[in-house]
């Protein structure tokens, strides 16, 4: 059966926030970030996205032609489910939309044949998810700041027992915290 893996970026007090991404991801770019990156696409069999996520990779990646950074090739060729309920068209690659009752789909995706599904951004989509018991691992890329500002990955009611099973170091204070719910 396939995992669900939910890789998120976030900062010290959890804001993943696109718009600020260039206060609190962007200082702490590195090799080691970069590589633990494109790795976690590499090794998936596909992808699962929210629509505001899906909206906002789909122009940028479906553009450019030359394995860009190591993952664009995947990132346009692999399958990408994306959930809405509002979404008409998904001409991204091999997109597929994901419509009625969300749960029951991703129960079925995980039965299928493939590698491991990777889920990033995404947020709603993952409280959900969470909510359904549906994930199978958690991955935080927490860089080193506080925001105090922005809009947080966690959210006031939000309750998920976690597991620690892996941490990883990478330059510039970078942790990839890796957990199970429990």
């Amino acid at each position: 059966m396939k995992k669900i893996i939910v890789s998120e970026w976030i900062s010290l007090d959890g804001v993943f926030d696109a718009s600020l991404m260039g206060e609190w991801n962007a200082p702490y770019h590195s090799d080691s970030r970069a590589d633990y990156i494109k790795d976690s696409i590499l090794s998936c069999g596909a992808m699962l996205y929210g629509r505001k996520t899906y909206e906002m990779l789909a122009p940028y990646w479906s553009a450019l032609k030359n394995n860009e950074m190591g993952v664009a090739d995947k990132l346009n060729n692999a399958p990408k489910y994306v959930v809405s309920s509002t979404l008409r068209t998904a001409d991204w690659g091999d997109s597929t939309i994901v419509r009625g009752e969300i749960a029951g789909e991703i129960k079925k995706l995980k039965k299928s044949s493939g590698g491991d599904i990777l889920v990033q951004g995404s947020a709603t989509l993952v409280r959900s998810l969470l909510d359904a018991g549906l994930v199978d691992e958690l991955r935080l890329l927490v860089h080193p700041i506080i925001m105090g500002k922005g809009e947080r990955f966690f959210r006031d009611g939000m309750h998920t027992g976690l597991q620690l099973t892996r941490t990883l170091t990478l330059d510039m204070g970078v942790m990839a915290l890796y957990y199970q719910p429990v």
